[in-house]
């Protein structure tokens, strides 16, 4: 079951997920059920500030990423949430709080 996510929420990675980074593109895989993810550039930036700051809640993500790429805060909230919610969909990413 999925966790609703918010901008107080913060995640972690489970234990058994591989990663490689193919040029600008990272793939992760679910080592427990097999389960590959692509990410496209921006996907993978979002899981290096998920992963460099993984005590932070994703509003410290979220503010990361303004500064970085130009986007409305409402937009930048929704594509990070649509993308940890995939995450953890398919079991790539935990929201612990």
């Amino acid at each position: 079951m999925s966790r609703t996510v918010s901008l107080t929420s913060r995640v972690r990675m489970p234990d058994g997920i591989l990663l490689q980074l193919l040029q600008d593109e990272l793939i992760l895989l679910n080592l427990s059920n097999g389960t590959y993810y692509s990410l496209d550039p921006i996907g993978t930036r979002i899981w290096q500030l998920l992963q460099t700051a993984p005590a932070q809640p994703l509003q410290s993500i979220r503010d990361t990423l303004l500064e970085e790429y130009k986007t409305s805060a409402e937009r930048c909230a929704h594509d990070l949430f649509a993308l940890v919610t995939q995450l953890q969909e398919h079991r790539l990413l935990e929201v612990v709080d």
